[in-house]
């Protein structure tokens, strides 16, 4: 048997609620089908915007969404995305497809989306085609009340007062798909850009969101951070809030990396196994990060992350479009239990992607929409945001898997709200075996608000457009309260929450 003691009276760190956050790039059918079809549309939707995917996506309690990409926004160039649409240029989307992007969804329908989400908005902009001026005079267009060329032709384009840009991204992989650059390169060129991106209201200060590394490429974090710093100790005054972290779980590799519905109990934890990486990942990074802000006042920002397989047959390979099994609501719910755990340093990240897209929360296909395990994952895990993490500890837990894949076979995290609820969030990583574990509380008199559950006997069990209720969130039962606290069975391959109070 496991135990889980809980100190209730030692309060770590605060989740941030942008840790919950998610991503939508001009890719595949993210944006245009999934979340956008147009004001004509004999779907239903609001200024364009699918009524039935923003209702659904703010039952999750969105906290933040970044746009417009990816690989995309580094040639992405604002300016071909407002106006009348009729008059909009066109383009070739090199990156994802080679299909024509219309550019019908530019930064209007981006803030309209976010406004119907109530969600906080993160803009990523395009230094690796771009200039300095063009995203300067983007920020000044979202941003700026009063006389000026850019708030001009906001006005013009029929949005006269400015809205709030939360965080901007300067530059996206730019070590990649975002200019192939070095780290000494892209910091001086950080430094240079992010001059230029003023701040107009001084009580919505635009937060900057610096290209952190690809996976383990620690030398990507140590040379821009000493560029960055160099010269330059008060570096932190406003001059970078966030640096940024990709990684995506590909169980057979980069190449192959695997089908999301067809695999075996080996790929099962070898998929497991990859997404605890997540955890050294955050502690390499984050501890190069000390050496520079030891105060911890720059925040990670996982602001791509999730699992990546082959796409489904018959779909364009460049839409990246998949399939969500019960491993996906595993691989989340190790994934946010490792952030709540390291919420000290990261402040943001963002589920790649929202709609239609790897690892989304929703898929649609024409009027219709389901909601993947993932979705019910984050559900479950949404009571988390703006809460405290609790010290918690796990003992007794076994490690399982098959070969090199071991895993443990429990993973954890805890915290209370301010209201005093206590949010536990678990999973149990094994195939073959349930597991009972004894919740320990230092105080007595609590009682449980809620259990809920995330399973499905089979463990490639997934939600289909005839059959969208195989994996959904359901009530959980399977444990009683004791004197210390609770006992309860966490069948195989399953995500709970619980949900205790006074």
């Amino acid at each position: 048997m496991a135990r889980l003691v809980i100190n209730e009276g030692n309060k770590v760190s605060r989740i941030e609620p942008e840790i919950y956050g998610h991503f939508s790039e001009h890719l595949g059918r993210c944006i245009y089908e999934g979340i956008f079809v147009g004001e004509n549309s004999d779907i239903p939707n609001v200024n364009g915007m699918r009524t039935d995917v923003v209702e659904a996506l703010k039952e999750l309690k969105i906290p933040m969404l970044r746009w417009p990409g990816g690989c995309f926004a580094d040639e992405y160039h604002w300016k071909d995305g407002i106006g009348p649409k009729e008059n909009r240029k066109k383009m070739i989307n090199t990156h994802w497809g080679g299909v024509v992007e219309d550019n019908s969804f530019g930064t209007h329908e981006f803030m309209e989306l976010c406004r119907q989400l109530g969600c906080k908005t993160y803009i990523n902009g395009n230094l690796g085609s771009g200039t300095v001026q063009e995203m300067s005079e983007w920020v000044e267009y979202m941003t700026f009340n009063g006389v000026s060329p850019m708030a001009d032709l906001r006005a013009k384009n029929g949005h006269e007062e400015p809205w709030t840009v939360d965080y901007f991204g300067v530059g996206n992989e730019n070590w990649g798909c975002g200019g192939n650059m070095t780290p000494q390169h892209y910091g001086n060129e950080y430094r240079r850009y992010q001059t230029y991106i003023r701040n107009y209201d001084q009580n919505k200060p635009v937060k900057k969101v610096c290209c952190g590394a690809n996976v383990a490429d620690y030398f990507w974090t140590e040379g821009v951070l000493e560029t960055c710093f160099d010269h330059c100790p008060d570096f932190l005054h406003g001059f970078m809030d966030y640096l940024s972290l990709h990684y995506y779980v590909h169980p057979e590799g980069w190449d192959i990396k695997g089908s999301a519905t067809d695999f075996n109990e080996e790929v099962w934890y070898k998929t497991l196994n990859k997404a605890l990486y997540m955890d050294t990942l955050v502690s390499r990074h984050g501890a190069i990060m000390d050496q520079y802000d030891p105060e911890k006042k720059i925040g990670m920002c996982v602001d791509e992350w999730g699992a990546w397989y082959t796409c489904e047959p018959g779909t364009n390979p460049g839409f990246l479009y998949q399939q969500n099994t019960v491993r996906d609501a595993l691989v989340a719910g190790i994934t946010l239990n490792i952030f709540n755990k390291h919420s000290d340093r990261v402040k943001m990240a963002a589920l790649a992607q929202m709609v239609n897209v790897l690892q989304s929360v929703l898929l649609t296909e024409g009027d219709k929409m389901i909601k993947t395990p993932t979705y019910h994952v984050m559900h479950m895990y949404r009571h988390h945001q703006g809460a405290e993490l609790l010290e918690s500890a796990l003992t007794g837990v076994e490690e399982i898997g098959i070969n090199e894949w071991k895993v443990p076979k429990l993973t954890e995290s805890v915290s209370m709200d301010e209201n005093g609820v206590i949010t536990i969030t678990m999973n149990n990583l094994s195939v073959e075996d349930a597991e009972e574990v004894e919740v320990i509380l230092l105080e007595k008199g609590y009682h449980v608000v809620e259990a809920k559950i995330v399973t499905e006997e089979d463990f490639h069990a997934h939600n289909t457009f005839d059959a969208p209720e195989v994996v959904v969130e359901k009530d959980f039962q399977l444990y009683k309260l004791t004197d210390t606290g609770l006992l309860l069975t966490m069948p195989k391959n399953s995500v709970v929450e619980i949900r205790l109070a006074k």
